[in-house]
């Protein structure tokens, strides 16, 4: 694994101090020790040493890899798609009642975001496996407890009494027990948000959705609201230690100045790192779309038209927000910044969704290999995959006009200051595919995909756009859950293409 900025830095220490204190909840002695790491040379863990074992998943592994002729991504797919299973998942009992926990792979503790997104590539199979199910219920159940704790946190412990194992320890901002790290991140309330409605939609089961849960979600729309600081900054303050402009805010904590316009502040992106304009626009376009799917939620599932009504309220505020404010022209011309793009540059000059702004008519364009990106609209229900302005979005995006796009002998892709520049994420990569109805540009992606693994079995955080030995968190269960999405995307909409070897 290679550092090569600061935040990648900070990153790695929490690794350490994650790795070297392994906490486990009170409230739940059924967790284990610790988590069953990948196996070296790309295999999964032995079946007795797996975290969680689900019959429907295991069914579908083979299922899918009969469909897959490729050898390489076949063992891709087979070793990435239960990963989250295999190695991260701890299930107990908290109040009589199902308990999740999730880790992100390297790090010792959960993430409300990448918990969520890891879980979401299972849920199509809820309904076939009553063991599954109680996983979900107790993850939805665990987010719930989290949020209750602290809903401007990002990254929780697996204990909820328990100080922060990480160096986010010394962070300058209210850190309340069983807090990992306190970055505002708009998406860390919008993922939950999604699960819960993705497991509604699978299932019809009431049983996670009672008044815990409730509680939770009317936390979240609160804090959304607060963050729009219509009348003042907002209770929130951040400050890290290191001073380093990607980990802290200006102004004290409070972040840059915006014009209130009822979009809603974001403070750090989903990458971690902090935002240049704090109206980040990828973030509120998912706002709008989680925020009517849990609409939905209130309404099927607990009869609550209230509950709903400020959920819609809310997301068509936003929305209408979104449109005035979100967009930009794109009529940049000239070369790349970075010299590591392809193309001019040029602008199509037409509109595009703006990356950040800030109401007062200021925005950047960039995208970030990070989910909710631009490009990865149409994966979180907040945009058509054939909207003309989406579509001029992610062609803006995958182009020089992006100084975060890189291309090299290895690969073609985005990445972000969180790496570094030269360093492409493999999400973007998948995202790219997933978001893509020709062929052609699909099986470059797939070519990208299987040669750039280094022969790990695994897909990565990132690697060097010039040499893929060089890559960062070989443990890392959110990009290999989101390949295996890709699969199972294809296998549904372009089988022929994994009838071919790349």
């Amino acid at each position: 694994m290679i550092g090569v900025s600061s935040s990648a830095l900070f990153r790695r220490d929490m690794l350490k101090a994650g790795a070297a204190a392994l906490c486990t909840a009170a409230a739940t002695p059924a967790f284990g020790v610790a988590a069953a790491a990948p196996v070296a040379g790309g295999a999964r863990p032995p079946r007795d040493q797996r975290r969680f074992v689900s019959l429907a998943v295991e069914q579908e592994i083979v299922r899918v890899k009969a469909r897959i002729a490729d050898p390489a991504l076949r063992h891709l797919f087979e070793t990435c798609y239960p990963n989250t299973l295999d190695t991260t998942v701890r299930l107990g009992i908290v109040d009589g009642k199902p308990d999740g926990f999730v880790i992100t792979g390297d790090i010792e503790a959960m993430w409300l975001r990448d918990s969520s997104a890891q879980m979401q590539t299972y849920v199509h199979l809820c309904r076939r496996d009553p063991a599954l199910r109680r996983l979900f219920h107790g993850v939805i159940q665990r987010q719930a407890r989290c949020i209750l704790i602290d809903s401007y946190a990002n990254a929780f412990m697996a204990d909820p009494q328990a100080k922060s194992n990480l160096g986010a320890i010394d962070d300058l901002t209210e850190m309340r027990a069983g807090v990992a790290e306190r970055k505002w991140e708009l998406d860390s309330l919008c993922y939950p948000m999604r699960l819960a409605y993705g497991y509604w939609s699978e299932t019809r089961d009431t049983a996670p959705f009672d008044a815990l849960w409730a509680k939770a979600m009317a936390r979240a729309v609160a804090t959304m609201r607060e963050q729009q600081r219509k009348t003042d900054d907002g209770p929130y303050r951040f400050e890290r230690v290191n001073r380093h402009a990607t980990e802290t805010l200006m102004l004290k904590g409070v972040g840059a100045p915006t014009r209130k316009v009822g979009l809603i502040h974001s403070m750090f992106r989903p990458s971690d790192d902090a935002c240049t304009l704090p109206f980040l626009i990828p973030s509120n376009l998912f706002a709008v779309s989680a925020l009517r799917m849990l609409a939905k939620v209130h309404v099927e599932a607990r009869h609550d038209s209230a509950a709903a009504a400020e959920c819609v309220a809310l997301a068509d505020e936003v929305d209408a927000a979104l449109r005035t404010h979100g967009r930009m022209a794109d009529r940049a011309s000239g070369t790349g910044g970075t010299g590591t793009g392809t193309g001019t540059g040029t602008g199509t000059g037409g509109d595009v969704w703006a990356f950040e702004v800030d109401g007062f008519g200021n925005a950047i364009f960039m995208d970030d290999a990070n989910v909710p990106s631009l490009s990865a609209l149409p994966l979180l229900g907040a945009a058509s995959r054939t909207d003309p302005l989406y579509r001029r979005t992610r062609a803006a995006a995958w182009s020089a006009r992006n100084p975060y796009f890189f291309t090299g002998s290895a690969a073609d892709g985005i990445g972000g200051p969180h790496k570094g520049l030269g360093m492409i994420w493999p999400m973007s990569i998948i995202v790219r595919a997933m978001t893509s109805d020709d062929d052609a540009e699909i099986r470059q992606c797939l070519r990208w995909l299987k040669t750039t693994d280094a022969g790990t079995g695994f897909i990565h955080e990132s690697f060097d756009k010039d040499d893929p030995k060089r890559f960062s968190r070989p443990w890392f269960a959110w990009a290999n859950g989101l390949f295996g999405d890709l699969i199972l995307d294809l296998e549904r909409r372009r089988p022929a293409l994994l009838r071919e070897t790349f």
